[in-house]
């Protein structure tokens, strides 16, 4: 038997693509910078120097959309295609995790 096929991604312009993929790899590494996650602080330095690419390549992805008169962010379909791409489990490592009850 055949695994389910995965939810197909919305029709998006390129620049939208853009966005999102951009999107999607600085919240990435701001997940790994995350001081209330364990890890080391090499890893957090690694991301950190990443970044400020990353950061720039999103502005770009922004700014492209906007020179195309691309003016309107469509929420709902970036949210769909945010959705298919795991983009809740990715942003989900930015929250602070909930302390247990004592």
């Amino acid at each position: 038997m055949l695994p389910p096929e995965p939810p197909r991604l919305p029709a998006l312009t390129r620049a939208e693509a853009e966005l999102i993929d951009r999107y999607l790899e600085v919240v990435d590494l701001l997940g790994r910078i995350n001081p209330a996650r364990d890890g080391d602080t090499y890893r957090g330095l690694r991301a950190a120097q990443a970044l400020v690419g990353k950061a720039s390549a999103l502005r770009d992805a922004l700014a492209l959309m906007h020179r195309r008169g691309e003016t309107d962010v469509h929420a709902s379909t970036l949210a769909r295609a945010l959705r298919v791409l795991d983009g809740e489990r990715r942003t989900a490592r930015l929250a602070i995790p909930r302390h247990p009850a004592d």
